[in-house]
């Protein structure tokens, strides 16, 4: 009996030894009691979800942000979609063609990228307060609301989703007196 023991940790080890370095990392987000103890965990995050599947995929997603902090859309949205359609599961860059399509004005295309980010890493909370803001935006705010706790569900020390759960509960119990 001991050696089944002993066979079945061998074989379950391999997988202990190659998880996810993102499940640690929101563990230790999610038991965060403060906003700094919180923050360079969030850093690793969003290090992690920037690396590609691969080095010219990474460097990439660099160019692009390089392109959208110095306001040159049109360049970026152009290596997105050729990023996305080359790499279609690179999450992040997802994530950072809906982040421009709001920034643009295109809440429904920002909202099928969201979407797009939430079916590749449901723990995306950068992507579920993108969504909470358009959907607040559009005046939807009891699913703007849901966003915003899902974000505090991953994050629960997160100051901009605690700040907008607060305000949109205001809002919905103003508008229920």
């Amino acid at each position: 009996m001991n050696a089944r023991l002993l066979l079945v940790l061998c074989l379950l080890l391999p997988t202990w030894v190659a998880a996810d370095p993102l499940d640690t990392l929101f563990v230790e987000l999610g038991e965060a009691t403060t906003a700094a103890q919180a923050e360079p965990i969030e850093q690793e995050i969003w290090s992690q979800w920037m690396t590609g599947p691969n080095e010219e995929a990474t460097e990439a997603l660099k160019r692009v942000v390089t392109n959208m902090n110095q306001g040159e859309w049109t360049l970026a949205m152009v290596r997105l979609n050729d990023l996305i359609n080359e790499n279609p599961t690179y999450t992040e860059a997802w994530n950072k063609r809906a982040t421009l399509h709001y920034m643009l004005g295109n809440a429904d295309e920002s909202i099928a990228d969201i979407e797009q980010t939430l079916k590749q890493e449901p723990r995306h909370f950068g992507a579920w307060s993108g969504l909470g803001l358009i959907l607040e935006r559009r005046g939807q705010l009891r699913a703007a609301l849901t966003a915003h706790r899902e974000v505090l569900k991953l994050y629960p020390t997160s100051p901009s989703s605690r700040q907008r759960v607060e305000s949109l509960e205001a809002q919905l119990l103003e508008q229920s007196i």
